[in-house]
């Protein structure tokens, strides 16, 4: 957490996620290159210069491909949820690869003192009407764009600036990048480079992205479904043992709207499920330390109230809850935020 948009301090855990995600980076580039120069030993700088631009454009591309598929990963299955965290460098880092892809690509022009015609190229209108010769650069330009708007709004002070619902959507910018970076493959190298890899790679990339996706959003409607509602309109979650200790269960109510229940030992809990941060899944997360903790940037709150511990000020709509006939029902009518409703649930019932 954070407050007055001061720097997040660092941690053990961060520091670890980083270098893993330094090291990856680094690892890959270094292999791809070995290998391109021992399968085909460049003959000049242009060579030399064309190996390392496909190196970075491939890292990104793979890069973009992972930061897309962590959210439907991290709801199929708990386990994946330590990837959410920090993920926001995850997103920079491939905005700074993909920016020395577009730099090598300029160098490689400048190198031949062939720069006019990049600029010749990228903006001979008639060509944009072709599907052979489509001017494939101005695509991954378009991307470089779209990631550079992510990347400079990363920062809480324009989440705060610009309130989390549009920086959000700002944010979901990151999928039309990736469409464009999938155009910008196909349409270029994939035209001339005659091997199976790299269709293989587009395809298997953008399958899996979609598949994890279709698969994350079945889930979640399955879950949608099974949420009844007693003859007053309060929810049954279920049986208290139902919720997981230091977990929750996520009802829907009739709006759409979802509702995360949690337990803490005999304290029962519903909160919404949008985190005041940047609107993340806190069902998804657990109670640490005594507070819900968001699976994305590790935001906290009291179950009790919805309140974030002092110094910080987020709040959160709490829910009513209430023991009937064995089983945990929470009223779908939000309470105004920061209003205490938990209950303590008898050991018996546990």
């Amino acid at each position: 957490m954070s407050v007055g948009f001061r720097a997040v301090q660092w941690n053990r855990d961060k520091l670890i996620y980083d270098a893993i995600l330094v090291a990856g980076v680094a690892i890959f580039l270094a292999g791809f290159v070995l290998i391109a120069l021992q399968l085909h030993p460049p003959k000049d700088q242009l060579e030399l210069i064309d190996i390392w631009i496909r190196a970075c454009g491939t890292c990104a591309f793979l890069m973009l491909t992972i930061i897309l598929s962590i959210g439907p990963l991290a709801r199929l299955d708990r386990r994946f949820l330590p990837l959410l965290y920090n993920r926001r460098h995850f997103g920079v880092l491939t905005f700074l690869i993909a920016a020395i892809h577009a730099w090598l690509m300029v160098w490689w022009f400048m190198a031949q003192g062939t720069l006019p015609s990049l600029v010749d190229e990228m903006t001979r209108m008639a060509d944009y009407t072709k599907f052979i010769g489509f001017p494939f650069k101005t695509l991954g330009l378009a991307a470089l764009v779209v990631l550079f708007l992510m990347a400079a709004t990363s920062h809480d002070f324009w989440l705060a600036f610009l309130t989390p619902p549009v920086w959000k959507a700002l944010h979901m910018g990151l999928y039309a990048a990736y469409g464009l970076v999938v155009m910008h493959v196909a349409l270029g190298i994939m035209q001339y480079e005659r091997t199976l890899l790299i269709p293989a790679m587009l395809i298997g990339c953008f399958g899996a992205v979609c598949a994890l996706h279709i698969a994350a959003g079945w889930r979640e409607r399955s879950g949608d479904r099974g949420n009844a509602a007693a003859g007053d309109g309060w929810l049954t979650v279920g049986p208290p043992r139902s919720i997981p200790d230091k977990g929750a269960r996520i009802v829907t109510t009739p709006t759409g709207e979802r509702i995360a229940v949690f337990r803490d030992g005999n304290e029962i809990g519903a909160l919404t499920n949008l985190c005041a941060h940047q609107n993340g899944p806190i069902g998804e997360g657990r109670i640490v330390d005594g507070c819900v903790t968001c699976p994305w940037h590790g935001y906290q709150y009291r179950l009790a109230d919805g309140c974030a511990p002092p110094p910080f000020t987020e709040k959160l709509a709490t829910y009513r809850t209430r023991i009937r006939d064995g089983a945990v029902e929470v009223d779908p009518r939000p309470l105004p935020p920061g209003t205490h409703a938990a209950i303590k649930c008898p050991r018996e019932a546990l």
